[in-house]
């Protein structure tokens, strides 16, 4: 019997979960395609340099992409073969970017370089070292690579790590799957993020509508005292990083400020599953689990897929597509990015791969605001989404900076509640990037 949920934040929606095809559906592995195209930018930060040609031999695990900087992740060959092309190629969310093509030899011989090791057996430095070699990023879809978030400057004292399992998005059902079938090495990635920053006190929360693998997670973590599952409210967005810090530390990010700003790090438990595989067999980031469902698909399922590997294949895959396509998403209904093309590949950052038909795509034709506020209500970071859309739609950036934009966490939430059907986000999110670009040519002229 699952325990009451905890408190939860201010704001929120209740939007229909849509579940139920896939939150029974164990993780199947999927065979990876002839050709893989794997993108060499998939975390935020600078993008990889490739480090092999076109004609090269290639082992899986191997490193083809370099990163530039501090801020960023390489990239690993997650099949064997030849590299057929280095150029560009379709982008899941940006458009277009440099990719490795390779064409898979079928063999999947790994690169005999990989080697796996003990948490006990290495320290913190070499456990940031190893995830860093082994590109891991934020898997909830922000991607931002995970050894820098793994150290904080020394000034910001971390206490408090926290293992997003909340997965709030409608129909996204991958978390939920791994915590069942893969529990126990979530624990000990968790761990292992425990280690690097010395910490003693973590949570996983988990909304309430996951019981199996609420339980699951308990039977794993039985053994760690400092390890506390926590049962969260099923509401959107119950997986933000600034929501899931307030309901259970009870602290609050300040505006413009981040998780550690309050001595907490916070990862998702995907990631946690990726740092146990880095570390205890050696294997960098070439896989990912992912569920593709949607009212127009034949099959939905939840699918280990290798990165690189096109949408239209696992579409393939799945029974193939059903009935008149309108839209394709990556990633989730609330905050995933439509796809012009089935040729896009599965990144590093893809949770989900969404079909719809047109009975569930309805374009509404956008009415005036009659003030009622329900935007205001629902934003779970206590914005006010009718100004800034005003702001925004009237080129008012500098207005939009003073009512605190930047803090817009893109959750969707007012678009969904409005009644006249505006588009809120999408708004807000230009008048982010303006703002952005203003303070950056600001910051350039002084």
């Amino acid at each position: 019997m699952v325990e009451f949920a905890v408190s939860t934040f201010t704001g929120g929606i209740h939007p229909p979960y849509c579940k139920e095809s896939t939150e029974k559906m164990p993780i199947e592995r999927l065979d990876p395609p002839g050709i893989v195209s794997i993108p060499l930018q998939q975390h935020i930060g600078t993008p990889c340099e490739a480090v092999v040609d076109v004609g090269d031999k290639i082992k899986k695990g191997q490193k083809i992409g370099e990163a530039k900087g501090f801020v960023g992740a390489p990239i690993h060959s997650s099949v064997s073969g030849v590299v057929k092309s280095i150029d560009k190629k379709p982008h899941p969310t940006l458009g277009e970017c440099m990719a490795i093509t390779i064409e898979n030899d079928g063999l999947g011989e790994l690169d005999s370089s990989l080697q796996g090791s003990s948490l006990d057996s290495l320290s913190s430095h070499e456990l940031i070292e190893r995830i860093r070699e082994a590109g891991i990023v934020g898997m909830g879809g922000a991607a931002f690579p995970t050894h820098v978030k793994l150290s904080p400057p020394s000034d910001k004292r971390i206490d408090t790590v926290i293992l997003n399992g909340a997965e709030c998005e409608p129909y996204l059902t991958a978390d939920h799957r791994l915590m069942v079938e893969y529990s126990e090495d979530i624990i000990y990635g968790l761990r292992a993020i425990m280690k690097i920053l010395d910490v003693k006190k973590a949570y996983v929360g988990i909304e309430d509508n996951k019981p199996d693998a609420i339980e699951a997670m308990k039977k794993a973590s039985k053994s760690y005292r400092n390890i506390e599952i926590k049962v969260l409210r099923t509401k959107y967005p119950q997986g933000a990083e600034k929501q899931l810090i307030e309901v259970l530390t009870k602290r609050q990010v300040p505006s413009a400020g981040l998780p550690m700003d309050v001595g907490v790090v916070v990862n998702n438990v995907a990631t946690a599953a990726a740092i146990s595989w880095a570390i205890r067999d050696g294997m960098p980031l070439i896989e990912r689990v992912v569920t593709v469902t949607g009212s127009g698909i034949n099959g939905p399922k939840n699918l280990l897929i290798p990165i690189g590997t096109p949408f239209s294949y696992i579409v393939d895959r799945c029974g193939g597509a059903k009935g008149d396509i309108v839209k394709v998403i990556n990633g989730g209904p609330m905050m995933g990015l439509a796809q012009y093309t089935l040729d896009v590949p599965v990144i590093k950052g893809t949770s989900g791969i969404l079909l719809f038909t047109s009975e569930d795509v309805k374009i509404h034709k956008e009415g005036p605001c009659i003030r009622c506020a329900k935007c205001v209500e629902v934003c779970p970071i206590n914005l006010m989404p009718l100004m800034l859309n005003a702001y925004s739609k009237n080129h008012a950036y500098e207005d939009c900076g003073r009512l605190h934009v930047l803090d817009c966490i893109e959750c969707g939430s007012c678009s969904y509640i409005c009644p006249a059907k505006k588009p809120l986000m999408q708004n807000i999110r230009i008048a982010k990037r303006e703002v952005i670009n203003m303070r950056k040519q600001h910051a350039k002229a002084k």
